[in-house]
């Protein structure tokens, strides 16, 4: 019977690559989450042991899971964030996109019991919580009122970090000589730390004020 070929072959080599096959059939694992399909491994699952998807996929599993139609697994869980957590469990490194919520990513890492995932879930939050801070930039505000002959020499005494933001005609001229001469408010920040004193906060509602008044010039 070894050496028989046709439809019903049993050779020793078909025997193999049949149980090779088959095998191979059994670490496809689907996955129905929250109405969404998943197609991965045992062996991805089983990443983490103490996990649950890993008992979940044991033959001799202590979980009750229940299996659709298709025989995938099914899974009452938010499928947006299951991505990020299969992802994981694939290559071992943390990516989420920019429209997922880490915490969502957390709450479904603590849910399947992944622990180094929870782990760098909770880093990449504590990171996002502290970049505010450092990178936020406070501005203080003043405003200067100087004669039209003094326009090129404010802007060239200008120093220690003032950065010209808009210029006011006021509308208001004087005669010096022959010569008719406007006047100008001129709106200059800088950036600060994040204590201001009395006298830093004063000038910002003022100049905004200003600023709205020019541009009804």
């Amino acid at each position: 019977m070894a050496g028989y070929v046709g439809d019903g072959d049993f050779s020793e080599e078909n025997i193999h690559k049949f149980n090779n096959e088959r095998r191979s059939s059994k670490q496809w694992v689907k996955l129905n989450v929250g109405g969404t399909y998943f197609l991965t491994t045992k062996t991805t699952l089983s990443r983490d042991p103490n996990s649950f998807l890993n008992r979940l996929v044991q033959e001799d599993s202590d979980l009750i899971s229940d299996r659709d139609e298709t025989g995938a697994y099914l899974i009452d869980r938010d499928p947006t964030y299951f991505s990020p957590v299969l992802n994981y469990l694939r290559h071992g490194k943390l990516v989420i996109n920019n429209d997922i919520a880490e915490e969502g990513v957390l709450e479904e890492a603590e849910f399947y019991n992944i622990t180094e995932l929870i782990r760098l879930v909770k880093e990449r939050i504590c990171l996002r919580e502290r970049r505010p801070l450092k990178d936020s930039k406070k501005h203080v505000y003043r405003v200067l009122q100087f004669h039209e002959e003094e326009l090129t020499q404010m802007v060239s005494t200008m120093s220690d970090g003032w950065k010209f933001e808009q210029l006011i005609n006021i509308g208001s001229q004087y005669n010096y000589g022959n010569d008719e001469h406007a006047e100008f408010l001129c709106v200059v920040s800088r950036e600060c730390g994040s204590t201001l004193n009395s006298n830093d906060i004063e000038p910002t509602d003022r100049a905004k004020v200003l600023q709205q008044k020019g541009s009804r010039m």
